[in-house]
């Protein structure tokens, strides 16, 4: 079950506006740096390609990823490749990062210079899913949805999608121009958007689009079979820290047990758990090796039923799981927290 082989990438609907993409999709962030170093253009290219001849047609990136380097990168692999065959999805909203500090600009300017910037960089006439990458919990968010309105209807931008945003910003979005997407961290160890989240994308017609599927490379053995590289930035998560990395490797244990059991590897359970989540769910996992893209396509075979997925939740119990989900004086910007001010 390790390769992806011969497995066929059904496409599915992300929403309920039109847009649809392959049921696994390609998070290119990691090809230019940030868990690793960054590939060569070359070795970049030749990823996305190979992904592409694989079946998966649904790329994610972003402006700050780099910055810019990314999308650029992106734009370079798309030259070779049949554009209208091909879902992209970016996004802006993150003005600086100085890691672990984030500064969030939703406003209707810095939304249309982005949008501008990003096409420029990566040589396309529009975007398929454009999300605000971050919420600004200073602006109206039917401002920022607003400008996006206007880009859609340029036909600059096909579909708008909002990452890491509130149930009410999300409701208050969606009234001023349909959202198709949401993208937001969902894995085995990451579950808080169950209660809330799934339920009301449900109720709207939002496809959900789960981030770090993987925890982040974790249940693909990332600080447990293989050391973190020095330049990794999970070095500062913490998860991945200390303590709370040698609590975690017991959850890691469960799932390889039970992986043996369904002949898989334990990335392949970890990732058949979020692609059985629903039809609406598309996620994203990236990697910078052949091998690794070769076992996440593979996931798409393995068999799980109900009760598997019961098993599979209940192997790791998240009041188990140790340290929290985002960086270091980050958490100010999770969906909890994003809610944006009242339009006058």
């Amino acid at each position: 079950m390790a390769e992806g082989d011969k497995v066929q990438i059904p496409m599915t609907k992300l929403g309920n506006q039109g847009l649809e993409v392959s049921k696994l999709g390609f998070g290119c962030m990691g090809l230019t740096g940030a868990y690793n170093s960054p590939l060569s253009d070359e070795d970049g290219i030749s990823v996305i390609n190979y992904a592409f001849n694989k079946g998966i047609t649904f790329f994610d990136t972003a402006d700050v990823y780099g910055p810019h380097s990314n999308e650029i990168l992106l734009g370079k692999a798309l030259k070779h490749l049949p554009r209208e065959k091909i879902q992209i999805a970016t996004k802006f909203g993150i003005q600086r990062l100085q890691f672990p500090h984030m500064e969030v600009n939703g406003s209707p300017e810095y939304v249309r210079s982005c949008c501008e910037a990003s096409l420029k960089r990566l040589g396309v006439e529009y975007i398929d899913l454009y999300y605000q990458h971050r919420i600004d919990t200073k602006i109206p968010i039917e401002e920022t949805i607003g400008e996006l309105k206007k880009l859609v209807e340029e036909g600059k931008v096909k579909y708008i999608g909002l990452s890491e945003a509130s149930p009410s910003t999300i409701r208050r979005a969606h009234a001023i121009h349909p959202i198709t997407a949401v993208q937001m961290e969902w894995s085995l160890w990451t579950r808080d958007i169950e209660e809330e989240i799934i339920p009301l994308c449900r109720e709207l017609g939002i496809g959900i689009v789960p981030y770090s599927p993987l925890g982040r490379g974790f249940f693909a053995g990332k600080g447990v079979l293989e050391s973190l590289s020095a330049n990794s930035s999970l070095a500062m998560h913490p998860r991945f820290q200390g303590d709370n990395l040698d609590r975690n490797k017991t959850i890691y244990s469960r799932i390889e047990s039970l992986a043996t059991k369904h002949q898989c590897s334990p990335a392949q359970l970890a990732l058949a758990w979020v692609l059985k989540q629903g039809d609406d769910v598309v996620p994203i996992p990236g990697t910078t090796k052949i091998k690794n893209l070769d076992n996440n396509i593979g996931s798409l075979k393995v068999k799980l039923t109900e009760e598997d997925l019961k098993d599979i939740s209940d192997a790791v119990p998240i009041e188990e799981v140790a340290g929290d989900r985002s960086y270091q004086n980050m958490d100010h910007l999770q969906w909890k927290f994003a809610n944006t001010p009242p339009k006058n």
